[in-house]
């Protein structure tokens, strides 16, 4: 009893002096004073960071405002017109049209029409009224050998993987392509439960890593693969070969984004940093991927087999559409990914540097079918950068057949862009693994605005082809489109990418633009002959 009387007095007496403590400013205002002079003298002694030796305590303010400085330029000083990647004026239409709210805009235009690079495209004075179009636009996918043919909606979910997107966002877009009815592409991360819960058609792309269909030591497993590519929902197959944003590097799963749940999905070890090997295991040639491109149709009972690409070199491209020809076998869709394109984790030079843009790219894959008189059998997919119905109708007069967006689609689930995708800590819970973070993505009211930013989007998409007298988008071609070149001229799109001939790549009458290229490439090789010969000298010299 003793003892308890004296532990009960004691906490009294603690207690009141701290309440004492509280209540005195002076108290407070010396603390404070000694804990500023402990971490100026930490300052000073440290050897780490010159400007704090040099200016202790008040060189802190540096890191306070370098944190500051995202928020307050892009709350504060950034117009509508600026921001990067995607510029507040695209962030707020996806968000209006994804909240379903008021999509117009006041006062005419904020883009100065003069400047060098201004693009639109031409209406007719026989505009078809809206009511007469076909708000949801349709393309089937499918070549000669495809038996399950898949009709895709012309927007649709690009590819971003389970690990660099957290699992509500994964539910939320699935949720809302099941909706909507267009497909979610897995991304490289591959099949995973939350794509298959809500039932939304699925595009499963098989990158270099083969995360859910690898063996233990990271090669393609082919009863796997059989087992996943069967299911009902999984619609198509696409064979990642490079991607905009790091092509020729791999992707990039950091550590602590590599939780047990996604190694297991993925075959890997937990916490540790994945990289993708550069290039596949499976093939090494434009035959060797043609005859890839086949086993993978047989494995899946006949599904749409595609590759995406990020264009690099011509003459590689070429290369495979020379395997096409000799084997008559071809992919039944292909991927065109931009240099622009996005991710959540990539080295600076690789997103900034490497890599053909979409536009230039998207009309040279166009144009080497046509020439090898491979279209027909193969349909055009663009991605990279893709917001707004314009940004469709561009995509789709320069050769594409449909298109996929990435960032918008995240816009659409809340996305902020407040670009710490690379750092786990996404404030919105769409690109975190994070469970604090991730629980604020309501799943049942993101894939809601997923499935308004798509359905309005088509919506504006039909509408601007209404204006230019067009009923379909298979209408749209290259002399739609119009652009600034510079202050003193004005071309069509046909005029700055040339069309070529049905077939022209198969002859002698070769356009010169493309003759290096068709020179250089072999489908025996993906590296160009001209540079097979120099490696063969040099290995002739040495030895």
């Amino acid at each position: 009893m003793r003892n308890q009387i004296l532990g009960t007095l004691t906490a009294l007496f603690i207690f009141n002096l701290l309440v004492g403590f509280y209540w005195h400013p002076a108290w407070w205002f010396l603390l404070l004073t000694v804990l500023l002079l402990v971490l100026a003298i930490f300052d000073t002694v440290q050897n780490k960071h010159a400007i704090l030796k040099n200016f202790p305590l008040i060189g802190r303010t540096r890191w306070t405002v370098e944190s500051l400085r995202p928020f307050i330029q892009q709350y504060v000083l950034e117009s509508d017109t600026g921001g990067t990647p995607i510029s507040r004026m695209f962030r707020s239409i996806v968000y209006q049209r994804a909240k379903d709210s008021r999509e117009t805009i006041p006062f005419g235009t904020q883009l100065n029409t003069y400047d060098d690079g201004y693009e639109w495209i031409g209406h007719s004075l026989s505009a078809r009224d809206i009511d007469e179009m076909n708000h949801d636009p349709r393309v089937t996918i499918g070549g000669k050998d495809c038996k399950q043919p898949y009709h895709a909606s012309i927007l649709n979910i690009s590819a971003m993987s389970f690990g660099s997107l957290s699992k509500n966002a994964i539910l939320a877009l699935n949720k809302g392509a099941k909706k909507g009815n267009f497909f979610h592409n897995t991304g490289e991360g591959g099949l995973t439960p939350y794509h298959e819960e809500n039932g939304g058609d699925i595009v499963w792309q098989i990158g270099t890593g083969y995360f859910g269909c690898r063996t233990k030591d990271g090669k393609f497993d082919a009863d796997l693969f059989k087992e996943k590519a069967c299911l009902p929902q999984v619609k198509m197959i696409e064979i990642k070969l490079s991607q905009g944003a790091k092509p020729g590097h791999g992707g990039i799963l950091p550590a602590y984004k590599n939780t047990p749940e996604i190694a297991k999905i993925r075959g890997v070890e937990p916490g540790t940093q994945v990289d993708s090997p550069p290039r596949h295991s499976a093939f090494s040639t434009p035959l060797e991927m043609i005859d890839y491109i086949q086993k993978l149709r047989d494995l899946s009972g006949g599904k749409p087999i595609g590759i995406k690409l990020a264009l690099g070199r011509k003459s590689e491209f070429i290369a495979m559409c020379k395997a096409m020809v000799e084997t008559g076998i071809t992919p039944d869709f292909i991927t065109v990914d931009g240099g622009e394109g996005g991710t959540g984790a990539a080295p600076l030079e690789y997103t900034n540097s490497i890599g053909f843009p979409l536009r230039e790219a998207l009309a040279f894959v166009d144009d080497c079918l046509i020439g090898f008189d491979l279209r027909k059998e193969i349909k055009i997919i663009a991605s990279g950068k893709i917001i707004s119905a314009f940004q469709l109708v561009k995509n789709l007069s320069l050769g594409a057949d449909i298109c996929n967006s990435a960032r918008g689609m995240m816009l659409a689930l809340g996305c902020v862009q407040s670009l710490s995708c690379n750092t786990n800590k996404c404030p919105t819970g769409v690109a975190t693994q994070d469970p604090k973070l991730t629980k604020g993505l309501d799943v049942t009211d993101k894939s809601e605005r997923v499935y308004r930013f798509h359905k309005k989007t088509l919506h504006a998409l039909m509408d601007m082809l209404s204006s230019t007298g067009h009923v379909s988008t298979t209408e749209l071609n290259r002399t739609h489109i119009f652009r600034r070149v510079n202050q003193a001229s004005i071309a069509r799109y046909d005029e700055i990418f040339p069309l070529v001939k049905t077939g022209t790549l198969l002859g002698d009458d070769i356009p010169e633009r493309f003759k290096l290229h068709v020179k250089e490439a072999n489908s025996d090789s993906f590296m160009p002959c001209s540079l097979l010969a120099e490696i063969e000298e040099e290995t002739k010299s040495v030895s």
